[in-house]
């Protein structure tokens, strides 16, 4: 049995760390898996696992273990940034500036109640204290990634010393934090006197009035003589709509359309347009109509075709002469599920799926064209993904002086990975980077990432965790956390109905992607029937993140580097 103990025992081998973190991550993910009142902590009870593990002196040398720690981080920001960039810069679209505007005034009052309670209620002579209610503020605002910022940022600070195992503080206010999100998004409802029902009838008031984003699709006669022997570009123009027309029955034949086709009367065309300009087109073309368009000479075909071929990403419409080279239209691009209208200017990426309209000799062949290979996603692009993580610690390790300031500002390897795969997710076409990755490969490194993260974390803090909570000021950074999760979504929550007239769902998607929490999330998703909540989420979600860790590196940087 020598064997069995030397196992466990010995701590520097790499059967012993690779046992180690097996242990600790298998057992946190299937105890987060528990739910206590309806509500489980998820993967984050890998940080649980790894202070008891840690606490009973299952540990590893601390250079392995920082290794670890620091890499899964990487990888679990960087693929946080891939997911999100795409969507990063529109989210600041229409309501969505109010909605960041908000998300960001709770994110300021969170760091705000933070040094409230840090000043009332901690001695603030002691310079351990400001960094653990930093670990306190990242666990009641459930913020991983801000929590491996302000540990990475702690490294440059506490440079002769032992820094603080802010992690601990973490754990503290982390439970306490996610049901005080869910306590308080149900709090505005009673306080703004909200009935669930009339929210829900609002949102589907709002749908039907929101015909400007909705496609439509009708087949018209052409009856005005002014577009007899006009251009579709000139009809196009002086209309001033967009619209696409896919294809044209003119004397019992079947074409397809492009800008110099010219319209005569009796012509019948397949229009797709928004339903709220449907009216005017109608009015201006000619009346609705009926067509057995295979019944024609030339049957055509509709085929949604996956774009999986690398050489055809960052390509616009305009580039690919569908129309003119290949005798098809595309009339719309599905991207991360979401349809966007097929403008010449529009580039397509990797894992789009778009509408082709034709012969299906032609369309078949335009398949080819843009590959259309399931398998081919399948595989994640390692070699874009490990690029960006290059880029990103070098982006990240650039030191940025700031008057005041005792150390140079970094956005270190929390920040600069996170901010080069925004960029990468959303621009990185432009330099024929494939940055399509699959949901399930994206979710996968990402978990395995956070689950190293938190593994490392809790190991490394478990051997004093019990003198600082229970002996030390645990009960603090339990009440001071709660404060610090409810008090901002109570105001700005109450703003946000009160001023700005949010529906109630809306609001709830948006604390949960201020505080980027998925079981809120999941419990908004309970009680509405309609996507708002993951709408309000992903609107917020970003920006939110981004702040959460660059604050983490300011207050750390400014405030204790003295």
């Amino acid at each position: 049995m020598d064997w069995l103990i030397n196992l466990f025992s010995t701590t520097d081998s790499v059967a012993h760390i690779a046992l180690l973190y097996a242990l600790v991550i298998a057992v946190g993910v299937l105890l987060g898996k528990v739910k206590f009142g309806g509500i489980s902590l998820g993967v984050t009870f890998v940080l649980f696992a790894g202070i008891v593990a840690g606490h009973v002196g299952m540990t590893g040398p601390t250079n392995i273990l920082t290794f670890i720690q620091d890499f899964g981080l990487i990888l679990f920001v960087f693929m946080i940034g891939l997911q999100v960039g795409p969507g990063f810069f529109e989210s600041f679209r229409k309501g969505g500036v109010t909605l960041n505007a908000l998300s960001t005034a709770t994110v300021l009052l969170n760091v705000a109640v933070m040094f409230g309670c840090y000043f009332l209620f901690f001695d603030t002579s002691i310079s351990s204290n400001l960094p653990m209610m930093v670990g306190t503020m990242y666990g009641a605002v459930t913020n991983t990634p801000g929590l491996g910022a302000a540990n990475e940022a702690l490294g440059s600070v506490f440079t002769g010393a032992p820094k603080p195992q802010i992690a601990s503080g973490y754990a503290c206010a982390y439970p306490l934090g996610v049901l005080g999100i869910i306590s308080a998004t149900i709090a505005i409802r009673y306080i703004c006197r909200i009935r669930l029902e009339k929210e829900e009838k609002r949102l589907n008031d709002d749908a039907a009035e929101n015909a400007h984003v909705k496609p439509h699709m009708m087949h018209l006669k052409v009856t005005n003589t002014y577009l007899a022997g006009r251009t579709l570009k000139q009809i196009h123009d002086f209309l001033n709509r967009d619209f696409v027309c896919s294809r044209i029955l003119h004397e019992g034949h079947v074409s397809i359309p492009n800008r110099d086709t010219v319209f005569e009367l009796g012509d019948q065309v397949f229009i797709v347009c928004a339903k709220a300009d449907a009216e005017a087109i109608i009015a201006f073309i000619g009346p609705e109509t009926e067509v057995a368009w295979e019944k024609q000479d030339q049957p055509l075909v509709s085929k949604r075709i996956l774009v999986t071929q690398p050489s055809i990403n960052g390509k616009t419409l305009g580039q690919m002469h569908f129309s003119s080279v290949h005798g098809v239209n595309v009339t719309r691009v599905t991207r991360q599920g979401m349809d966007l209208f097929a403008s010449l200017d529009l580039s397509l990426q990797v894992g789009d799926r778009v509408m082709v309209v034709g012969p299906e000799d032609a369309v078949n062949h335009v398949a080819k064209v843009l590959g259309n290979s399931i398998k081919r996603l399948d595989a994640p692009n390692i070699a874009t993904i490990f690029l960006g993580i290059i880029i990103g610690i070098i982006f990240g390790s650039l030191p940025i002086a700031i008057p005041g300031m005792p150390v140079p500002l970094k956005l270190g390897i929390a920040g600069g990975p996170l901010i080069i795969a925004i960029l990468i997710g959303r621009y990185g076409y432009k330099f024929h980077l494939v940055t399509y990755t699959t949901t399930s490969a994206n979710m996968m490194l990402r978990e395995i990432g956070l689950v190293l993260f938190l593994a490392s974390v809790g190991i490394k803090a478990g051997a004093g965790f019990w003198d600082t909570v229970v002996q030390g000021d645990g009960l603090k950074y339990v009440y001071t956390g709660f404060l610090i999760t409810i008090i901002p979504i109570l105001i700005i929550g109450t703003i946000a109905r009160l001023k700005f007239r949010f529906n109630y769902f809306t609001i709830m998607g948006m604390i949960a992607g201020t505080y980027t929490d998925p079981p809120a999330l999941a419990y908004a998703n309970q009680i509405c029937s309609k996507e708002a909540p993951a709408v309000g989420y992903s609107t917020v979600y970003p920006l939110s993140m981004f702040l959460r860790i660059l604050t983490a590196q300011l207050i750390i940087l400014f405030c204790c580097g003295g």
